[in-house]
């Protein structure tokens, strides 16, 4: 009979319950959550209940879990950003396989700690760099593989947030601020700047980065408008209005993550009490709304990466341009354009798979599953020895971008590593 594997689930918020938990519940047969460990007590007794967990086997803190001996075949770490550090470490000690929520970590010196004891333990980790698994960047890879547009010379990769999940997670939720969270060029891109990685097989010999704050700042805020939307007479001609996004008929995400009593009446008591509900121009946000890196690669090729808060869509557009044609995609409408010079063009739909992210994070846990039951696993998938180089960059990035200078990456590998 097939083993079921365990894990332990540290997180029991947006990614810990929704995204792995409920992979968990959709593949009974494959894995169990036998233990969590989740500081708020809604979604504590929330996560339990779902999963059926023993009272002794939930905890109000990790400290608390990982005290105890190994729990489980893996543990899911999907804590804070800034809780990272202490809870992997713990985790590779005790012999766990890990699933780890991007980022690894949200400075460089907790980085370097982490990838130290990973070499030294030689544990097995899984970072979540999700559109590793999705249709639409395999067949992206698989293109540039068989080598369709000739030698790639630019690639220009768009992340389009989308206003209303800039607002969500970067000017009132828990990305809003680098003193509390990683930068936001490592938070949400170190997806992008992995994707870049692996589709081009090649490392970042030299960046630069620009970025700014430029339209919520407090000075800006419009005449009129309150500190709280459900007390703003203007918030009716706002897109940014927190009534708009959370009180409205949906109740997944982003809605979900403000309460765990998602009718109106708990949905209004966040906006009235939380920083959900604060005014986009009265936040303590630091985070830029745009930001640009520019890349030049191991092989010369040419890259401009940007992230914007103002789009309509949530989505990704690149473009690849190569000495034989070009590649143009829009991740969202899974619709890739392959136009090979003098020849033909043509058009690939990419059907992706259910769940969030395209199906990656359904890919990533197929993945994990896999490493729990000593299965052999992809080469390319996303372990902690390749998720190191966007994270890397990203901090390599920052630095570029708070002294406006050009960075020297191969020497500035070696010089922090």
């Amino acid at each position: 009979m097939n083993k079921i594997s365990t894990v332990a689930v540290l997180g029991a918020g947006n990614r810990g319950r929704e995204a792995y938990g409920s992979y968990i519940l959709e593949h009974p047969g494959d894995v169990k959550a036998v233990a969590v460990a989740e500081p708020d007590a809604d979604k504590r007794s929330l996560f339990s209940s779902e999963h059926d967990i023993k009272q002794e086997l939930q905890f109000e803190s990790w400290k608390k879990l990982l005290k105890k001996d190994k729990l489980a075949d893996g543990i899911i770490i999907a804590t804070l950003d800034k809780m990272h550090l202490e809870p992997v470490l713990q985790a590779m000690e005790k012999g766990y396989k890990i699933l780890l929520e991007k980022p690894i970590a949200p400075n460089l010196e907790d980085l370097i700690e982490i990838y130290k004891k990973y070499k030294e333990t030689e544990s097995e980790i899984l970072v979540a760099h999700v559109l590793r698994y999705t249709n639409f960047f395999s067949k992206l890879k698989e293109l540039l593989e068989e080598n369709v547009i000739g030698k790639v010379r630019y690639v220009d990769l768009n992340e389009n947030i989308g206003y209303y999940h800039f607002a969500h997670s970067y000017v009132r939720g828990n990305w809003r601020n680098t003193n509390s969270a990683a930068p936001i060029i490592l938070a949400k891109s170190c997806h992008d700047l992995d994707i870049l990685h692996w589709l081009l097989g090649t490392k970042t010999e030299k960046l630069s980065s620009s970025a700014s704050l430029e339209i919520f700042k407090e000075e800006l805020q419009p005449e009129n408008a309150a500190d709280r939307c459900i007390y703003c007479e203007i918030e009716a001609d706002c897109p940014y209005s927190a009534r708009k996004i959370y009180l409205g008929d949906n109740t997944d995400w982003p809605t979900s993550v403000i309460t765990t009593d998602l009718s109106y009446e708990g949905r209004f008591k966040a906006l009235k009490e939380g920083t959900y509900g604060r005014c986009v121009w009265k936040s303590d946000n630091n985070v830029p709304d745009v930001q640009r890196v520019n890349m030049t690669q191991s092989d010369n090729t040419e890259v401009n990466f940007t992230l914007t808060a103002f789009s309509k869509d949530i989505t990704r557009d690149i473009k690849i341009y190569g000495s034989l044609g070009e590649i143009t995609g829009d991740f969202e409408k899974g619709i890739i354009e392959l136009s090979v010079f003098g020849k033909s063009n043509s058009i690939i739909e990419i059907e992706a798979t259910s769940g969030h992210h395209g199906g990656g994070d359904k890919g990533l846990m197929n993945q994990f599953v896999s490493l729990l039951k000593g299965e052999e696993i992809d080469s390319w998938s996303s372990s902690l020895e390749e998720s190191l180089e966007s994270h890397l960059i990203a901090f390599a990035a920052e630095e570029a971008r708070e002294k406006d200078e050009v960075i020297n990456l191969k020497k500035w590998r070696q010089d922090k590593l």
